[in-house]
């Protein structure tokens, strides 16, 4: 379904439809400014997670919380150089370009500034300006921003921590809900329906697994994801999101025994599969489907 902003923003709305590239290089640019935050929620959230474990031990064991870490969240303290505490200064912070400049160093110690973020910058700008292209200037494009933002997101912090945050799969369940309320990607009936399907597919998986074997193959963060991606796609989409995570999974825990000492029984996250499998079903499910079902 494709839904056209409210007819205040008509003026600018003609514009992006007559000159569909000014519209394609704004989100592109937002993508890349909006890489700049992901950078940020992406390294401090999982701290914010630990803070709070801390601090409920803490108040469990009738200590007090520290305070000095009661302030930091995903505005302060500012962002610096972990290895040195210089603070970066906004002409050190712009997308992809600052790093570039800087030659992947900082400025105050010449540490090196992992390549990370300029390539989740660039992955989020190249995202948002292929769902601009894709759906043209509509709240479709809107909608598939913010999932796919959150998706980089998740998959970077799954990648570093093993773990996908509350505080971002369960939102993303019910964001997709509220989308589809208005049928944006799939009714809202398939959506409720791919919501609960997406997380007892892979608990019952879990659970059979863990009978089977003594052991837990997934965590349940990757329920939540697979919950979120059913209620922003619908049921019909699952089975395609976990056949590609499946298949990517398996194909890079091979590439990691073959060509490093990655232990086959060191676990390897699901949630960057799923989300991969997310990005590929928003694009291309239908496609996927009628290769799937031969139509």
């Amino acid at each position: 379904m494709h839904s056209a902003f409210p007819a205040v923003h008509l003026p600018l709305l003609a514009l992006f439809q007559a000159e569909p590239g000014y519209f394609i290089t704004l989100l592109t640019l937002a993508g890349l400014a909006i890489g700049s935050f992901l950078n940020v929620v992406i390294h401090r959230l999982p701290k914010m997670m630990e803070q709070e474990w801390r601090d409920q031990c803490a108040w469990l064991a009738g200590a007090s919380a520290d305070a000095a870490r009661l302030h930091y969240n995903l505005a302060h303290p500012p962002s610096s150089c972990p290895a040195c505490g210089h603070g970066i200064r906004w002409f050190e912070n712009i997308p992809v370009l600052s790093w570039l400049a800087l030659r992947g160093r900082c400025s105050g110690c010449r540490a090196p500034i992992s390549p990370r973020y300029p390539l989740v910058e660039i992955l989020t700008g190249a995202l948002f300006g292929y769902a601009a292209w894709r759906w043209g200037a509509s709240f479709q494009t809107v909608a598939a921003c913010c999932l796919l933002a959150c998706l980089v997101a998740l998959a970077c912090i799954d990648l570093d921590t093993m773990l996908l945050p509350d505080s971002m799969t369960l939102p993303l369940a019910w964001a997709g809900l509220l989308v589809n309320l208005f049928g944006i990607f799939t009714p809202l009936e398939d959506a409720v329906i791919g919501g609960v399907a997406g997380y007892l597919s892979l608990w019952l998986v879990f659970h059979l697994f863990r009978l089977l074997t003594g052991k837990e193959d997934m965590g349940f963060g990757d329920f939540k994801l697979l919950s979120a991606l059913g209620a922003w796609l619908g049921w019909q989409m699952l089975l395609p999101i976990v056949l590609i995570a499946s298949f990517a999974g398996a194909l890079i825990g091979l590439m990691l025994i073959a060509m490093t000492r990655h232990g086959r029984e060191k676990p390897i996250p699901f949630g960057p599969w799923l989300a991969l499998g997310g990005v590929v079903s928003l694009f291309w499910g239908g496609p996927l489907l009628r290769l799937w079902l031969g139509g």
